[in-house]
This record gives C-alpha cells, sequence and structure tokens, in this order.
C-alpha cells in the first residue's frame, strides 16, 4: 500500500476547529432565552421562584460573556483545555439554573444536551467523556433535589414519580447517544475530508512527474543533436591530437561530459514521453509503467496478458489510472509471499485488470470497508499475527480507489478460495479505451523549443 504521512491528517486535534465567537454567541443566546423563559414564567404564569438566586445565575453567565469578550479577540481559536472549561462552565450554569427553577420537571431541561454534543463534535475523547459525564452528574443530582416550582394556587408542579424517573433516563440515554452519534460523524466527515485531500495531492503530485517527465524528454529530444555534434568532434580531434597528451586529455573530457549529459537526461525521462502520439498506449504498456517501481522489489510481479476480441485495446495514459493501478500492486507485494499476478484481459465491451497475491489476503474483520479511509481498528486476535509489522490506515487503497473510479472503474475486493487477495478493476470499454484513429482530433504542429 502506499505510504503517506498521515501524522498530520489523521490527529485527533479538534479544539483549534471552534472559534471562541461561536461559542459567546451561543452563551449570549441561551442567555436571552433564559431571561425571557423567567420573565414569561413570572409574569404570565405567576409561578413562583427564587427570583434572586435566579437572576444572579443568569446574571453570572452575562458577565463571563463580557468579559472573555472584552479580553479576547473575535477570531480567538480555542484550545483543547479553554473550549473544555467554557463548556463546562455552559453545564454547571445551566444544572445550578434548573435547581432553583423545578429541576428535570422544568421543560428546558432538555437543554443539557447542547453542550455534550458540541463538545462531542470539536473536543477530543477524553474531553468529550468528561463532560459527558459532568452532565449525567448534574442530571442526577437535580432529579433528587431541586427547589419546586409553586403555582398561583400555592400547590406545588411535580411531575408524577414515574414520568419523572423515565425523564432522568431519557435525559441520560440522550446525552450518550446524541454525543456518541454527533461525534462518529463528524470524524467520519473530517477522515474523508483529509483523505480526499490526500488524494487530491497524489494526483496532482503523479500529474507533475507526468508533465517533468514530457519537459525532459523534450529537453532531451532537442539536445541530443548538439550533444552527439559534440561527440563527434571531440572524436575526431581526439584522433588528430594523439600526439599531444596535454590537449588530448581535454578533448576526451568535453566527449566524456557529453556522454554524461546523455546519460543524465536519459535517466530523467523517458524519451518521447510527453510526446502527443503518446497520449494514449496500449493497456499493457500502462499497466507495466505503473508496476515498473514494484518489480524488483521482494516479490516476483508476472504479467499475464490474455486474449480477446481483436487487437490490444489502446487506452489513454491518465495519471489517475497509473497512480491508483500503481498503488494496488505495491499493495500486492507489500503483503505477497513470493509472486504478485498481474492478468489484463479485454472484451466488445470492458476492460479488466486483476491484481493478485500469494499472501495471506485481506482481514476478514475489515474486508467489507476495504477502500474506507483511516480503517484502523483491526481484531489483533484474527489479523495482527499475519500482518504484525503493518501500521496502515487504509489511506492507499482509498487513494486508489478514488482515482480509479474516478476514470471510470469499477472495483471489487475479494479473498482468494486458497490463499492471497485479488483486486479486479474494470471499465466499460467507452470509458477508457481512445477513440477511433479517424476520430481523433488534429495533433498540431510540434512545439518547438527555443535554445
Amino acid at each position: 500500500m502506499a505510504r503517506y504521512d498521515t501524522s498530520i491528517l489523521a490527529q485527533d486535534e479538534r479544539s483549534n476547529w471552534l472559534r471562541m465567537q461561536t461559542l459567546l454567541t451561543l452563551r449570549w443566546a441561551a442567555v436571552c432565552g433564559q431571561a425571557v423563559a423567567i420573565i414569561v414564567a413570572v409574569r404570565f404564569f405567576d409561578l413562583t421562584i427564587p427570583l434572586m438566586p435566579t437572576i444572579a445565575t443568569i446574571g453570572v453567565a452575562a458577565v463571563t460573556n463580557l468579559i472573555t469578550h472584552i479580553k479576547y479577540p473575535q477570531n480567538k481559536r480555542l484550545s483543547e483545555s479553554e473550549a473544555s472549561a467554557m463548556l463546562a462552565f455552559d453545564i454547571l450554569q445551566l444544572g445550578l439554573l434548573l435547581y432553583l427553577t423545578g429541576g428535570l420537571n422544568n421543560p428546558f431541561a432538555l437543554l443539557i444536551l447542547a453542550p455534550v454534543t458540541i463538545a462531542a463534535s470539536v473536543l477530543n475523547l477524553i474531553s468529550f467523556v468528561a463532560l459527558g459525564a459532568l452532565a449525567i452528574a448534574m442530571i442526577t443530582l437535580i432529579g433528587y433535589a431541586w427547589i419546586p416550582l409553586q403555582l398561583p394556587d400555592g400547590s406545588l408542579l411535580v411531575l408524577p414519580p414515574l414520568f419523572g424517573f423515565g425523564y432522568r433516563v431519557a435525559l441520560i440515554i440522550g446525552v450518550l447517544f446524541l454525543g456518541i452519534y454527533a461525534r462518529r460523524v463528524t470524524t467520519e466527515m473530517h477522515n474523508m475530508r483529509e483523505a480526499l485531500l490526500a488524494t487530491q495531492l497524489a494526483l496532482e503530485r503523479e500529474q507533475k512527474l507526468t508533465d517533468l517527465g514530457g519537459v525532459v524528454a523534450a529537453a532531451a529530444h532537442e539536445l541530443g543533436t548538439p550533444l552527439a555534434t559534440i561527440k563527434l568532434v571531440s572524436s575526431e580531434l581526439a584522433e588528430e591530437l594523439s600526439d599531444n597528451a596535454e590537449l588530448l586529455d581535454d578533448v576526451l573530457l568535453i566527449r566524456s561530459q557529453a556522454d554524461r549529459c546523455r546519460d543524465i537526461l536519459q535517466s530523467m525521462g523517458r524519451a518521447g514521453k510527453d510526446d502527443l502520439m503518446l497520449k494514449t498506449a496500449p493497456v499493457e504498456a500502462v499497466v507495466r509503467e505503473a508496476a515498473e517501481p514494484h518489480v524488483d522489489r521482494k516479490a516476483t510481479v508476472l504479467f499475464d496478458i490474455g486474449t480477446g476480441p481483436g487487437t490490444q485495446p489502446t487506452i489513454q495514459r491518465k495519471p489517475e489510472i497509473i497512480h491508483g493501478i500503481r498503488n494496488l500492486i505495491q499493495n500486492a507485494v507489500d503483503f505477497s509471499q513470493d509472486t504478485v499476478t498481474v492478468q489484463i484481459s479485454w472484451t466488445t465491451t470492458d476492460v479488466s485488470i486483476k491484481i493478485s497475491d500469494d499472501g495471506h489476503g485481506f482481514p476478514q474483520s475489515v474486508i467489507g470497508r476495504i477502500g474506507d479511509p483511516y480503517v484502523r481498528r483491526r481484531r489483533q486476535e484474527l489479523d495482527g499475527s499475519l500482518r504484525p509489522a503493518y501500521n496502515g490506515m487504509g489511506l492507499g487503497l482509498f487513494i486508489a480507489k478514488t482515482l480509479l473510479e474516478r476514470s471510470g472503474a469499477t472495483l471489487d475486493f475479494r479473498n482468494a478460495r486458497d490463499s492471497g487477495a485479488i483486486v479486479t478493476v474494470r471499465w466499460p470499454m467507452r470509458t477508457l479505451v481512445e477513440p477511433d484513429v479517424e476520430k481523433r482530433p488534429s495533433l498540431g504542429n510540434n512545439p518547438v523549443f527555443l535554445p
């Protein structure tokens, strides 16, 4: 599998997602809502509540917001501890306010779920668990101790015991369910975004390598004639200066440096790689080009070119196709024992490439999720002994799958009956094969390279 530096992409550093201004705005909304609820309860429903402690509790939140707004810039990004402290303050403030206004008999007790949901989305696991435990503790405490609301006739507003118990359990379940659900969804969105970024970077890298190879190939082509002339003239001079040792050494040095220039240009790129006629190539040539970095590694890479109707298809040399197939072959080589087989076949309707190895195959614990980014969790008792040195996260296969599907392919991952993994890549003929020669656009004039 292709190796990518995921130390930054896969970090669980979430708190820097959150601006302080966001939490301050939410707290102002909560303060205003709490004040309006108290005014309505007292003025319109004549409920009796401890007014001064209640106003003081709301006032503390308002004053804290003002001080924080004045002290820090609006674009400040919160650290892990700062975000945790602000959310913990919100849970405690709301818990105290509920204690003063009827406890869980107050229908606004549901709002205690909000800080936990925010924590699940923007904080790390430890902070989320701590704030979730704090919220559950507050729900439990105010479920057993609170100052009841008094109606105008003097009676107390208290829910039936069974309903109160059910409401308390529902809130605790809500904290757990909404927190875990929000964290899971946010984590998957974050991982997918970072994996797609890695895919884009890989494709850009492959495109740059392709462009660089074309520039070098064009330079080698254009410099071929002057280098050949230098070598020819230096050879003639060497024959004429055979009796002058000092000048002969200089001429031989010129000829050797011309040979060196030729070798350097050839090592930097294949001749004609970016020639317009070579924007397409037989499918076998494209697959061999993709596999080239891995043919001399620990496993033997065998190519099995099948037969099909007509001649071998000529396909487009797209960077995403080359990079995607290269990742799949690298993965097969990494986990094979001795041999990797690449089979190429075609029909009148599709082109297929099947990559198989003689390793242990895909782990059963993740075979249904192959192609997803950041597949970390594996059952060690089943898979650890088979791949003890493997610390990959599935990003290479995700990139290969994304790039190949972008080119119109469908991928199938499965294990062989005896041993080894099999990956089949299949394209519809119409999406992969270059149009007929008669239908191709004109190539135009050859580019001119000025000295």
